[in-house]
């Protein structure tokens, strides 16, 4: 996303509106909030500019609590209400923000056709595994054996691989953070953000309530490879697949087109088709 330099002073205290998050103490959607103040702060991007969609959920919360435009969406449709805003006007500075259920459940099948579509504008994913505002039943992305209210014998279903997925989809940006690493965390948004096109983020969040990870997650984190060439898919989409390790950082990056550049292009051969084939078309129900 290009950014837009004024003359003012940045802060994370620029993005903060008078609503106070009602998140439990401890949750990492926090530390997520946090990081997104700080890295847009550091992009200097507009309030005017800046659109936040979101989902149900706890992380659906997210757009009260930053000073832009914000559309709080129906459960699953993130990405649709997004790439429509960014559509209607490319120069906006889009971001998607969601959890695992609602991105990965009801929301799985706009996944695939935001990714192949590559509209230059960032999501992010809080994942903490578990339905944190409606009680902590299993998600998408809880692990075989998880036990809560809806599967008190333990969940029997393998868990979906965003990054993975993501990355067989086409996504040209796929990377993952943590909530309790806050720097490394607002650099990953900030080269998201920078990032022209579809840019995903899988962000580690734990839910302090219903699914508490702070003590078994922090001793698999393992930052990318240094060597790591994310332009590699096959590497990429390999690194993805190892469960040994939660690694944190950029799996993949690539260069493409993005839909708006393809949706202008249309544009400008249909305007200037001789004779013009849409107004042709308009006579035909006028």
């Amino acid at each position: 996303m290009s950014t837009q330099i004024a003359e003012q002073p940045w802060s994370p205290s620029t993005y903060k509106t008078d609503e106070h998050p009602i998140w439990c103490p401890g949750c990492g959607d926090f530390g997520v909030l946090d990081s997104l103040y700080k890295s847009l702060a550091g992009l200097k991007v507009p309030p005017k500019d800046l659109v936040v969609v979101s989902g149900i959920g706890c992380s659906g919360r997210t757009p009260g609590f930053i000073k832009s435009y914000g559309f709080h969406s129906l459960h699953g449709r993130v990405l649709p209400v997004a790439l429509g805003v960014k559509l209607a006007n490319p120069s906006l500075h889009v971001f998607g923000v969601g959890g695992d259920g609602d991105g990965f459940a009801i929301g799985g099948g706009h996944i695939p056709h935001a990714a192949r579509r590559n509209p230059d504008m960032v999501y992010i994913v809080m994942d903490n595994s578990t339905y944190g505002l409606t009680k902590g039943q299993y998600s998408p992305t809880s692990q075989v054996g998880h036990q809560a209210g809806s599967t008190p014998y333990g969940n029997i279903e393998q868990p979906l691989n965003p990054l993975a997925m993501l990355i067989a989809y086409g996504a040209t940006f796929v990377g993952q953070g943590y909530s309790g690493k806050p720097k490394e965390l607002t650099d990953l948004i900030t080269k998201a953000a920078e990032h022209k096109g579809f840019a995903f983020l899988n962000v580690i969040s734990p839910c302090i309530t219903f699914h508490n990870t702070y003590k078994v997650i922090p001793p698999r984190l393992k930052e990318m490879p240094a060597d790591h060439d994310a332009t590699n898919r096959a590497k990429a989409f390999e690194l993805a697949l190892q469960t040994e390790h939660l690694l944190l950082g950029v799996f993949y990056q690539v260069q493409q087109p993005t839909f708006e550049e393809g949706v202008a292009s249309v544009i400008k051969k249909a305007q200037a088709a001789s004779p013009p084939r849409l107004e042709a078309i308009f006579a035909e129900f006028s």
